[in-house]
């Protein structure tokens, strides 16, 4: 069997409600109770503790016993006293003599550094990146090298005296978009 909602004739609506109105719903009464009677007790407690049963009271004297002049207790908590500072070193370093022992300047080498940009076929692509390089305020140089693969032409800076100035000049030439360069020692 079947049935072509889409095609269908629409059903009539009943007016009104057929089904009896439902009484409202009472809360269970055993319920009620049980709140009830927990919170009476609370209450009672409550009332027990802030009305609690009062200490006896008694009725003699109270004696009190002043000690003659005795020694008095110490404190179980008490600090010791405080130590007396006793400094040895100053006296001991007055008549002391250091010696230090410099290595030779074998960290340094004897050699300057260089910093190479690129390395060209054709001269004025050395000659664009000289431009580029003199925009940044660094002086560069193009030089012809005859190697064993051709010519080849070489934008350097430098001589630079530390690898620190030179380290330097890469990092500002890294800011202005040129990456690449490498430090070297200086080759004539």
């Amino acid at each position: 069997m079947r049935s072509d909602y889409a095609n269908s004739k629409p059903r009539r609506q009943q007016r009104g409600n057929l089904k009896k109105p439902q009484p409202p719903k009472r809360p269970p009464l055993l319920l009620f109770l049980m709140v009830l009677v927990v919170v009476a007790g609370f209450g009672y407690f409550l009332w027990t503790l802030k009305n609690g049963s009062p200490a006896p009271v008694t009725q003699e004297p109270v004696k009190v016993v002043i000690p003659e002049k005795t020694s008095p207790k110490k404190d179980p908590n008490a600090l010791p006293p405080k130590p007396k500072e006793e400094w040895t070193y100053q006296q001991e370093l007055e008549n002391k003599q250091v010696e230090v022992d410099l290595p030779e300047k074998s960290n340094q080498p004897t050699r300057p550094y260089q910093m190479q940009c690129g390395s060209f076929r054709k001269e004025s692509q050395a000659q664009e990146m000289k431009a580029v390089i003199a925009f940044q305020g660094l002086e560069a140089q193009v030089r012809k090298i005859d190697g064993n693969s051709g010519v080849w032409y070489k934008v350097v800076l430098g001589p630079y005296q530390s690898k620190r100035k030179a380290e330097t000049d890469r990092h500002e030439l890294q800011r202005a978009g040129l990456n690449g360069c490498m430090i070297w020692f200086w080759e004539s």
